[in-house]
Parts: structure tokens; C-alpha cells; sequence
């Protein structure tokens, strides 16, 4: 079968011809007809990942058609169904196992090849209303989001909601999953085109980040938030407590800035905030997200798709963090 090969490190996607896998008692082969990026597939191409191992086929992130399956679960050959990247949470929902838990791309080859191997547990039907495309771009972005604002900061409608780094796959979807629980949404962003069309999507407030006296832009517009979801970090995050209302509820689900070089300890405690950590989503978190998604009938941003042999493009397109929304790329031309 074809597949992306990232052979070793800070090299080029290669299109190999690589064996099909094989199904366990307990997995499935799905024939892939989308997969979508995520800044992990770019990390991993970089060496910037733990874990590392070369050559390996990245994705975590796919749809397709159920082409395979262990004895006792061939009543799914047939269903097209999106794949839950997180695998072996482990036993308890509060966090991922510490030994076990691990992300579908690495170790195990991933979704951008023409079949991959998962275990049927990690199958949920794809909602009807999405495309192969679509559907592609929800899983490891729409659960991360969903696990920060619903699971972990517990939305509830009419709260006010600001979302850091609109455009951004998990921001993105934060941002339409808040609209569909009834939150005034606000964003922020370096770019203007990000900024507006979050405005055009339905943001009750959206400030540049780069400009001076943004915070004090945000303040007027909203007066503060009820919830902040941030996946940059670095030294923002005192401003995002200065924004937070007291006893409100700020969300971390990356650091894409690193780490801050001080926290204003004071700004935590005397607002009594509650400062979360949020990473992926256990599966019933997945399966609540893809309720919620068919339930509201949201359809995930795709930014742009590439075919296959375009791989490589894909992910200097990523690298360059212009995309507003996921980048797919198709896998099987008749999808």
C-alpha cells in the first residue's frame, strides 16, 4: 500500500509502497479515505517529539471505510467511521495512563496511508452529515477541545468564553463547540483575516494580540471571562489572569510559546482561580464530542486539502501556521 514515510529526521515525506497491516483479534483495518494534520505529524518530522523512532508513518487524525476486523467484530466491515487516535487511556477518565497511553502516528504508524490498523475500540460511525474530509479533521483537535471546555472547565450557556490563537485547529473547534452550548465567544489572534472571519463565524469580540493595549481592548469588550481556553502559555499567561473574573476557570491545553519566565502568583490566589490542565480525551470523551458535533450539526473548518503525493506541501503549509482551520489530505481518490 501507499503510504507518507518520514524516513528520518528533518527529512522530506517520502510515498513508499509499505505491506498492508494486519488485523489482531481485536483490531480493524480501515481503508483511509482522509487524514488531517496536526502540529505532532510537523514535531515528530522535526525530531521535536519524545518517543522518536524512524522511518514512520505520522497521522493521527483520519476517516475511512471498515475493510477489516478481528472475528468477533466483523459486524463492522462496511461502516465508514472516524478513528479515536488516543489509545490505552487506561483505567481511569480523570487523566491518561502515566505507561500505556499513546497517540495513534507514534509508535504506531498512522493515518496517512491507505490502511491503517487501529483497535475497534477505537471506532466511533462517522456522523452522516460530515464528509470523508470533515470528519477527518475532527478526532485528536475536536477531543482536545472538547475534553478543555466541556469536561474540564464545565461550559454552562450565557458564560463568557475567551478562546487564545483562533484559527488553530483545537481553538477552532473550542470556539464552535462554545457557540452550539449557547457562550458569548470571544478570540484573539495575530492576524487580522483570522480575527474577522471569527467575527463572520459568530465571536461576540475578537482583539489582536500584537497590538498594544490589547488587554485593555479585551477588558472593554467583555469585562472578563467565565472561561479561558489558552494553548500557547509563555509570558501571556499573567494577562490571561488579569482578564479572568474571579473564581473562573483558566484551561491549558499546550504551550506553544513554552514556559512562562514568571507567574503572577497573587493574580491566582486572590481571584481564587481555578487553573486546569486539559491533554487529548478519554473515550468517553471522544464519543460525547462526536454526539455533541452530530446532535448540533457542526462541521469542522478545513483549510485546505492535499492529495497524497503532496504530503511533503501539506506540511510545510502547516509549518508556516497560516491555516485557518485543518489541513486534510485526501488519501483515496474515490472517497
Amino acid at each position: 500500500m501507499k503510504a507518507l514515510v518520514i524516513a528520518e529526521k528533518d527529512h522530506p515525506l517520502e510515498v513508499r509502497e509499505i505491506p498492508e497491516p494486519q488485523a489482531g483479534p481485536d483490531d480493524a483495518i480501515v481503508k483511509v479515505y482522509s487524514a488531517a494534520l496536526n502540529h505532532r505529524d510537523v514535531w515528530i518530522q522535526k525530531g521535536q517529539y519524545a518517543g522518536l523512532k524512524y522511518p514512520i508513518t505520522p497521522g493521527s487524525d483520519g476517516s475511512g471505510v471498515v475493510v477489516g476486523a478481528g472475528p468477533s467484530h466483523e459486524h463492522w466491515i462496511g461502516r465508514q467511521v472516524i478513528i479515536d487516535p488516543a489509545l490505552t487511556w487506561g483505567d481511569n477518565p480523570a487523566y491518561q495512563s502515566p505507561h500505556a497511553f499513546k497517540i495513534l502516528g507514534l509508535p504506531d504508524d498512522g493515518t496517512l496511508a491507505e490502511y491503517v490498523k487501529v483497535p475497534v475500540s477505537n471506532l466511533v460511525e462517522k456522523p452522516a452529515h460530515l464528509s470523508f474530509e470533515e470528519a477527518a479533521a475532527l478526532p485528536l483537535a475536536g477531543v482536545t477541545a472538547w475534553r478543555a471546555i466541556m469536561t474540564r472547565a464545565q461550559l454552562r450557556a450565557g458564560e463568557k468564553v475567551l478562546i487564545t490563537g483562533i484559527g488553530g485547529g483545537v481553538a477552532l473547534f473550542a470556539f464552535q463547540f462554545a457557540l452550539a452550548a449557547g457562550a458569548e465567544v470571544y478570540v484573539t489572534s495575530g492576524s487580522e483575516d483570522k480575527l474577522a472571519r471569527a467575527i463572520s463565524m459568530g465571536a461576540a469580540g475578537a482583539v489582536n494580540y500584537k497590538k498594544e493595549g490589547w488587554v485593555g481592548d479585551l477588558r472593554g469588550l467583555a469585562g472578563g471571562f467565565d472561561i479561558t481556553i489558552d494553548g500557547a502559555g509563555g509570558d501571556g499567561v499573567n494577562d490571561l489572569f488579569d482578564l479572568a473574573f474571579p473564581g473562573s476557570r483558566v484551561v491549558f491545553y499546550g504551550a506553544t510559546r513554552g514556559n512562562p519566565s514568571n507567574v503572577v502568583l497573587r493574580r491566582i490566589f486572590w481571584k481564587q482561580l481555578n487553573i486546569l490542565g486539559s491533554t487529548m480525551g478519554n473515550p468517553d470523551d471522544f464519543k460525547a464530542m462526536t454526539a455533541f458535533v452530530e446532535k448540533h450539526q457542526i462541521r469542522p473548518i478545513v483549510d485546505k486539502i492535499f492529495p497524497l503525493e503532496n504530503g511533503e506541501a501539506a506540511f510545510r503549509w502547516m509549518d508556516a501556521a497560516n491555516q485557518f482551520g485543518k489541513i486534510v489530505v485526501r488519501i483515496t481518490a474515490d472517497a
